[in-house]
């Protein structure tokens, strides 16, 4: 054989063993970085996210691999805080939503920034762990988003049956320079705003998705909501602890709507609102245990808006405690809407120089400028037992600002016992077409309270919802 043959035949047969080499090494780091394979199961998000197809397989990892641990570092995220580890995240969701049993890990020691994302399922298995034990983090501000990508929500959870999302990490939301466009509140003279661009994402949002558990993590410093949960079901949140200045606008801890059977525990909230807010058509959710505070309290709203259709029912809040904040428990309404928000409990809930601890406001603004409405969402059934601690005399220890067309009615009074944090008493309660008992005398006094409901307004409520 001539000799050029040889050498050509011996070349061949060497690079074939170092491909098939390069194939098995599927932990290597080094060579992994050299592939740049696209994700086609997660897109960039957008106000709709549709599902996309399967990702082919690749070099990294195969959905046959019996490790279940899918570190981001194997697929090529570097963790510097710097790089733009969007891509190494894409590819190890695509591989560990298809294996049957998987871990995807956010290793301690590194901080990942990540672009705009969704994450889309269904995964093969309802035992999914996304497991975030280092820092992730947005770029850094809007000047630093990317044009293409939406700036209403950062990490996109979509169509996913089965996965707990934990871990002993940071997710830093980077908000600041989000919470300083002049577009918001704090920014104008007197509460006001200016104009210019205004959207702030989401740090975490959930959708039309099922069987989710959210544990043990610290997040800080939102652009806007920490945790949102749309059209859901079968969610559970514990042991969570979430920061963000008072001042930071929009950054509720926990946002539900359209989403049941819903348990939140346990967990440590202080934000510039709500620690948690529930929107229209929720029910059956049950709040234990929450530390809530510097925020705008535990709100059940605001609902109505745009003269739109909201159903709340079965709420339960109870054995936690709001400390230095604008509201304690509140129900907030938009004249103008239609609905029913019923069957909700607060219980055993301790305040601490809390400004308004007990309110039902269906005169919600935020401009300032409503015109009146004679539609009304209904509020019915409203059980308040075992309310006690120091309110900030600036506002009434209990508010009932109920319709002019709708009263609240129902409303049952147990054990409530508010004591000014300083000086005395300055304001009694206010009550406003608000039809209730107490069943032990309440401290301030609620002697506005009407007791006797109207026959005609009783029979309305059998259709609301």
């Amino acid at each position: 054989m001539p000799g050029h043959q040889a050498f050509l035949l011996l070349f061949s047969i060497s690079s074939y063993f170092f491909f098939i080499n390069i194939q098995s090494r599927h932990h290597s780091r080094t060579e992994q970085k050299e592939f740049h394979i696209v994700s086609h199961i997660s897109v960039p998000p957008s106000s709709a996210p549709e599902a996309a197809a399967a990702s082919p397989r690749y070099n990294a990892k195969s959905p046959d691999n019996p490790s279940s641990v899918f570190n981001v570092l194997d697929f090529g995220a570097v963790g510097d805080g710097v790089t733009d580890d969007t891509q190494a995240f894409k590819l190890a969701w695509d591989m560990a939503c298809q294996n049957e049993s998987a871990v995807l890990l956010v290793p301690d020691g590194h901080s990942f920034m990540l672009q705009s994302t969704i994450f889309t399922g269904p995964c093969k298995n309802a035992d999914f762990v996304f497991q975030i034990d280092g820092t992730i983090m947005p770029p850094d501000g809007p000047d630093f988003w990317p044009r293409n990508n939406s700036k209403r929500q950062w990490l996109v959870f979509y169509r996913i049956n089965g996965m707990t999302m934990q871990g002993s990490g940071l997710i830093d939301g980077r908000g600041e320079k989000w919470w300083n466009l002049p577009c918001k509140p704090h920014k104008g003279i007197n509460g006001t705003t200016r104009p210019g661009p205004c959207d702030s994402p989401v740090a975490i949002r959930f959708f039309m998705s099922s069987n989710l558990t959210v544990q043990g993590l610290k997040i800080k410093n939102s652009p806007q909501f920490n945790f949102r949960f749309d059209a859901c079901h079968d969610v559970r949140v514990e042991s969570l602890t979430i920061k963000a200045p008072a001042q930071s606008p929009n950054t509720d801890g926990i946002h539900i709507e359209n989403t049941n059977n819903v348990q939140i525990y346990n967990s440590i909230i202080s934000n510039g609102d709500d620690c948690i807010s529930i929107g229209a058509g929720c029910y059956d959710v049950d709040i234990i245990n929450i530390t809530c505070g510097p925020s705008h309290g535990i709100s059940i709203g605001s609902l109505g808006i745009h003269n739109s259709r909201a159903c709340v029912s079965n709420i339960s809040v109870s054995d936690s405690v709001i400390q230095h904040s604008d509201n304690g428990v509140r129900i907030k309404t938009w004249q103008g809407g239609s609905g029913c928000v019923s069957k909700v409990k607060f219980h055993n809930i301790r305040v601490d120089a809390v400004r308004n601890p007990i309110i039902i406001d269906q005169y919600y603004c935020l401009t300032k400028n409503c015109s009146n409405q004679t539609s009304a969402i209904v509020i019915n059934d409203i059980s308040y037992s075992n309310i006690k601690g120091t309110y900030d005399v600036r506002s009434p220890a209990m508010r009932f600002a109920c319709s002019d067309s709708i009263p609240c009615t129902n409303l049952t009074l147990t054990e409530v016992v508010l004591l000014p944090a300083r000086g005395q008493i300055e304001a009694n309660p206010f009550c406003w077409n608000a039809y209730g008992t107490f069943l032990t005398q309440t401290i301030p006094p609620v002697y506005c309270l009407m007791k006797e409901i109207p026959q005609l307004i009783t029979h309305n409520y059998v259709d609301s919802c």
